[in-house]
């Protein structure tokens, strides 16, 4: 597995790295459905990132939100997801907290996952059982030991929307911070935040290697029935909600939520 790592962060570092040409420059800005937008570097970065990787691994299934999904991927064993810029709307807005997601699905589980910040230089990497990294330094989810002393990072749009309100009288802080990605490898450094909510549906591509992330970090990451998501479903949109962290903050906040259905 210890290859496909290593493709997986040079595609990755390289996508990144195309996507700060267009990072406060000129761009053209397409609107899909639901209003999320997409931008020549999203179609570029995608386009790079499966000549990459499926170049070197052929046999592999393809997954991403810049690609036409089609059925074959669900006969693959093994599945490239993909989300070539995560936080299209923070990228617009010259905003440093985008992402660069990917990750490598075996039968359901995530094994290898990077997700890579271009404007931040931070590139965060995990291989299943071989632990979490970030620039190469191994990195663990905060140990805050409950939710009054715990900061909870969230989405931007969300908290505008009111729908963090109800969880912050529970909090020590609530912190917006873009990219659903960027948020769980973020949480899985114990970097300024010490778990995360996410309310709304999300996608596989969002959240795949982010999951690996926070799992060899020492978290976990469950929907909000406390369920592990398995990856590479019919249906790649999540519903619900998702929460991050380290176990008791996890298990303490999916308490939270129930109590204030």
């Amino acid at each position: 597995m210890r290859r496909e790592l290593d493709h997986a962060i040079a595609a990755a570092h390289r996508a990144g790295d195309l996507t700060l040409e267009f990072f406060g420059g000129k761009y053209q800005v397409e609107y899909k459905e639901r209003r999320d937008p997409v931008t020549d570097a999203d179609l570029a970065a995608n386009t790079f990132l499966k000549e990459q990787l499926l170049g070197a691994f052929p046999e592999c299934g393809w997954l991403s939100e810049e690609t036409a999904d089609t059925p074959q991927r669900l006969g693959a064993e093994r599945l490239w997801i993909i989300d070539p810029i995560d936080g299209t709307r923070e990228f617009v807005a010259g905003i440093p907290e985008y992402a660069v997601s990917v990750a490598l699905v075996e039968q359901g589980e995530p094994v290898v996952g990077v997700i890579y910040n271009p404007p931040a230089g931070q590139l965060f990497a995990a291989i299943r059982g071989g632990g979490a990294f970030l620039n190469g330094k191994r990195i663990f989810c905060s140990e805050a030991p409950s939710l009054d002393q715990a900061t909870l990072i969230v989405s931007r749009s969300e908290t505008k929307r009111g729908e963090i309100e109800p969880l912050r009288p529970h909090l020590k802080e609530v912190k917006p911070v873009g990219s659903v990605a960027y948020k769980l490898a973020v949480v899985a450094a114990g970097l300024d935040g010490d778990f995360n909510v996410s309310v709304q549906p999300k996608s596989e591509w969002d959240v795949c290697a982010g999951d690996l992330l926070v799992r060899e970090a020492g978290g976990q990451m469950l929907d909000l029935e406390g369920q592990v998501r398995r990856y590479n479903q019919p249906d790649p949109r999540i519903e619900g909600g998702l929460v991050a962290g380290n176990p008791r903050l996890v298990r303490a906040m999916l308490e939270l939520l129930a109590s204030l259905r």
